[in-house]
C-alpha cells in the first residue's frame, strides 16, 4: 500500500486488521502513520500528542492504558522529571503513538487491498 497517498482511516480499510487503540484518534490514516514514523509526533505529524490540552484529555481518559502500553513495549517509562503535567502528558502520549505507529507501519505498507472485481 502506498502509505503517503492513502487518506482513508485505517479502521475503514477493508481487510486491514489493525487495532487502533482508543487513545489514538480513530480517523488516523496510513499517511499519518508514515509521517509519524518519519518525523515523530513533534514534527506536526500527530498534533493531538503535542497539543497540551489534547494530550491532557487523552491522559485523563486513557492514561493508565497509555502508560501500560509504553511499559509493556519499552520496559520502562520515559523520564519526565522536572516537567509540568502537560509536558509529561505530551511525552507519554507522543511516546505511545510513536511506538504504535512504528509497530504497524510495515504491516500497512505490505498490505495489498483486493482489487474490485470486474463486472
Amino acid at each position: 500500500m502506498d502509505l503517503w497517498n492513502t487518506d482513508t482511516p485505517i479502521n475503514e480499510i477493508t481487510g486491514l486488521d489493525i487495532d487502533v487503540p482508543g487513545w489514538i484518534d480513530q480517523d488516523i490514516t496510513p499517511a499519518d502513520v508514515a509521517a509519524i514514523v518519519q518525523g515523530g509526533c513533534a514534527s506536526g505529524a500527530y498534533m493531538p500528542a503535542v497539543t497540551y490540552y489534547k494530550a491532557l484529555e487523552t491522559m485523563n481518559a486513557d492514561g493508565d492504558d497509555v502508560l501500560e502500553y509504553i511499559e509493556l513495549t519499552l520496559g520502562e517509562l520515559p523520564i519526565v522529571t522536572g516537567r509540568s503535567w502537560a509536558q509529561m502528558a505530551c511525552t507519554y502520549v507522543s511516546t505511545a503513538v510513536e511506538i504504535w505507529a512504528s509497530g504497524v507501519h510495515d504491516e500497512i505498507e505490505a498490505f495489498e487491498p483486493e482489487e474490485a472485481e470486474a463486472v
